[in-house]
């Protein structure tokens, strides 16, 4: 260590306080944090790219200072979908201050760790107030049946009006209108679904007929329509 002359040359004054960090709501508990160890907690976080044409939505849950878990769920760039294939081999087994300072490959996966870090390290963590915090394996249930991210995709026009074509329950397959041609329901397959009857070995078209539904009136519709060719 190196001080200056005018550093040197001054005398020692004895320091009072001795009170550590504010202590944070982690896991069920309240935390001083004072080292990478102390830190625990599952969090979600979004960021984006600098030229903003794509985000990405990441889940981590840290235990002991380490990423035990992560989720990289990723919309509107192609090639972020690499970027999170890579990100979801470099993330577990890290760190949680290793993880903020690692190339994630993608600005958008980058940015959305800086924010988790904000969250977690400030007490902020989806688990905050839940005893022992959540297992291992908690992010991915936020997938939900078929383990298929949450998507939605809706397209309209000045000319030609609305259509939706990604719900949460899943792809649209048709928009259901009334009698003045406004959209009050659909017709949606969850592809998840779909996908696991099918690899279990049942015939597409019945696994697509069994993973098919209707929300809202659609039964009351006057006329459907295929939101991606009609």
């Amino acid at each position: 260590m190196i001080y200056s002359p005018e550093v040197e040359e001054m005398c020692c004054v004895a320091k009072g306080p001795k009170n550590g960090p504010a202590p944070i709501p982690q896991e069920g508990g309240w935390t001083q944090v004072k080292e990478i160890g102390d830190v625990s907690g599952l969090t979600h976080g979004v960021g984006w790219c600098a030229p903003h044409q794509g985000g990405c939505k990441l889940t981590v849950n840290i235990k002991k200072g380490i990423v035990e878990e992560a989720l990289i769920e990723t919309v509107g760039c192609t090639g972020m979908t690499h970027s999170a294939a890579m990100a979801a081999e470099i993330l577990p087994g890290k760190t949680i201050l290793e993880a903020l300072n690692t190339d994630l490959v993608c600005d958008a996966i980058n940015v959305a760790m800086r924010e988790l870090f904000q969250q977690i390290v400030y007490g902020r963590s989806q688990s905050a107030f839940s005893e022992g915090g959540l297992p291992i394996g908690a992010g991915l249930e936020d997938l939900g049946k078929g383990l298929r991210s949450v998507a939605g995709t809706m397209y309209g026009t000045a000319k030609k009006g609305p259509r939706y074509l990604e719900m949460a329950e899943g792809y649209v397959l048709e928009n259901g209108l009334d009698s003045n041609d406004e959209i009050i329901g659909y017709k949606f397959v969850h592809l998840g679904l779909m996908m696991d009857a099918i690899k279990k070995g049942i015939d597409a078209n019945q696994a697509l007929e069994d993973a098919t539904g209707i929300y809202g009136r659609f039964a009351d519709a006057v006329k459907t329509i295929d939101p991606r060719k009609e």
